[in-house]
């Protein structure tokens, strides 16, 4: 049977670049999730018989939802419903689950790098049917509906056991468990060099960090490519994550960090968040930057089967440092800049102009899915190292001593009062056509603007994407807002800072920016603004 229940809207249900991202105890509101769900159907045109693939990263309160989601589904008259077993699917894999199934969209319920638990945050993320993140279109729509409804349809039914492969129907509707594993292995078999990889000896780490992309690494890393059990460390998807933070990077990541740079390293490093999306990379002795990683892949993605035949082209965020561009001219291939969210980066994916895509926050993908994928870096990272029998060091030390080198960090000052970080923003935005010509903490500023898109295949413009002062010599820093956080404000600061070749190729990063660190503050006001003496987190 099919209840049509009343509701009232809420006023705090906007997407953000992620979805909708909320506490728990936002989400446990009375009709709260299926307020979001019931506005996202209602935008979704053709769903009537259409497929749905629907899948989370584990985190508490996953499967009460993905339960009220597969009932209205089947409320709201999709004709099939595909669950990853135990309601997970990386969001990759849902992704390409969305693609070679052919289904109209999917509904990934994940707070991605952001902590799980009862008292920590849960989000849900609706992907359109090229298996990307719904764009500004879409979101839009979803938000005003969300103001206006005043009800919901689910069906009066018994949960779906999702813990047991096979199909089932409920109210008319065809449920799919199915191992959320194997169609994304089989995937990235097809794209790497397995043969290769198994055979180059390598020894390596992976911090999964108690988050979705354990089952995945274990599966492709320790029985796939032969790495001894145990390369996997904290592999098993936990509601909370272990009650750590599954963001990867060197603060939340210090383990695996430590590890890479003591006398016992194996030869590579990498992890990956909570929704198996961005990763981490660390050789023996030497951090590799999320923008630097993105350009060292590109150039040499070729000694990967899938990219044999060359680039079409690269994309990266505005924050992403222009070590890729670099590369992309070398190349002789079109580098795209574009907002920051990997919903910008769908549109030159489809349109065959793009081949790799980047994001400073640890983001980086391919055309292979319209996500960025944490465990496709990982395994083209060893690929690489397997074709080339280089160390990660030496292929970094390599690639700076060609194209120089971008030391790049960001700074993030977390849970700033909302009001305050707005002003910094609002009155650095006044004072942007002032600044050009002025010498700030000893470099001279060439130019400042805001960054605003041109979307190249269907010429929509995004405006206000980030505030940026670029200096004399190629360096920069690039303030923004970001959209991921659940409580105050998040802001960022992007230090770029360009050491040409034959320049100071192996200095220490934090020496390297300090002079521009000292400049974004005093041109800013960070200090003044958010009452912080220092950043939360550098990366």
């Amino acid at each position: 049977m099919i209840e049509t229940v009343s509701t009232t809207p809420y006023g705090d249900q906007k997407p953000g670049t992620s979805g909708l991202r909320k506490k728990v105890k936002v989400f446990q509101q009375p009709h709260y999730a299926e307020n979001f769900i019931q506005s996202v159907f209602e935008v979704v045109e053709g769903r009537e018989g259409a497929t749905l693939i629907i899948g989370g990263d584990g985190r508490y309160l996953n499967r009460e939802v993905i339960d009220k989601a597969i009932r209205m589904a089947a409320a709201n008259g999709f004709g099939r419903v595909i669950v990853g077993r135990g309601g997970i699917l990386s969001t990759p894999a849902a992704s390409h689950l969305i693609r070679s199934r052919e289904a109209i969209g999917g509904l990934i319920l994940s707070a991605s790098h952001n902590p799980g638990g009862p008292n920590e945050d849960f989000g849900i993320k609706y992907n359109v049917a090229n298996g990307g993140p719904a764009p500004e279109k879409v979101t839009d729509a979803i938000l005003e509906r969300t103001r206006a409804i005043d009800s919901y349809r689910i069906a009066d039914a018994e949960a779906v056991d999702i813990d047991a492969i096979g199909e089932t129907e409920i109210a008319g509707m065809t449920v799919e468990v199915v191992d959320p594993v194997a169609a994304y292995a089989d995937l990235m078999q097809s794209l790497f060099d397995f043969t290769a990889i198994r055979g180059a000896g390598l020894t390596m780490a992976f911090d999964a960090m108690s988050a979705v992309t354990g089952p995945y690494a274990t599966e492709i890393l320790e029985r796939r490519l032969g790495f001894e059990q145990g390369t996997v460390r904290n592999g098993t998807p936990l509601e909370d994550f272990g009650g750590h933070h599954p963001d990867p990077n060197l603060v939340h990541a210090r383990t695996l960090y430590d590890l890479m740079m003591s006398a016992d390293a194996p030869d590579f490093g990498a992890a990956s968040d909570g929704d198996g999306d961005r990763n981490l990379i660390i050789g023996r002795d030497i951090f590799i930057t999320p923008s630097d990683s993105l350009a060292m892949l590109a150039a040499n993605a070729h000694l990967a089967p899938a990219y044999a035949d060359g680039l079409r082209g690269i994309a990266r965020s505005m924050p992403t440092s222009a070590a890729a561009d670099r590369v992309a001219a070398a190349l002789n291939i079109p580098l795209f800049e574009t907002p920051t969210g990997w919903k910008f980066f769908g549109n030159l994916l489809d349109a065959g102009m793009v081949t790799i895509c980047g994001e400073e926050s640890a983001g980086t993908g391919s055309d292979h899915v319209r996500e960025k994928d944490g465990l496709w870096a990982v395994l083209l990272w060893l690929n690489i190292l397997a074709a080339t029998g280089k160390s990660v060091k030496q292929i970094a030390e390599e690639h700076w001593a060609r194209f120089g080198r971008n030391y790049y960090a960001r700074h993030d000052y977390e849970g700033v009062d909302s009001a305050a970080a707005e002003a910094l923003v609002d009155g650095l935005r006044d004072r942007l056509a002032d600044l050009p010509g002025q010498e700030i903490a000893g470099l001279r500023i060439e130019a400042a603007d805001e960054f605003a898109y041109v979307d190249p295949t269907d010429g929509s413009i995004s405006r206000q994407q980030g505030l940026r002062v670029l200096f004399e010599g190629g360096s920069r820093v690039v303030f923004r807002l970001s959209g991921t956080g659940t409580s105050g404000a998040t802001l960022r600061v992007y230090l770029e800072r360009y050491e040409p070749v034959g320049g100071r190729l192996d200095q220490d990063t934090g020496e390297m920016l300090a002079d521009i660190a000292r400049a974004a503050d005093e041109i800013a006001g960070i200090t003044r603004h958010t009452g912080r003496a220092r950043p939360d987190v550098i990366t």
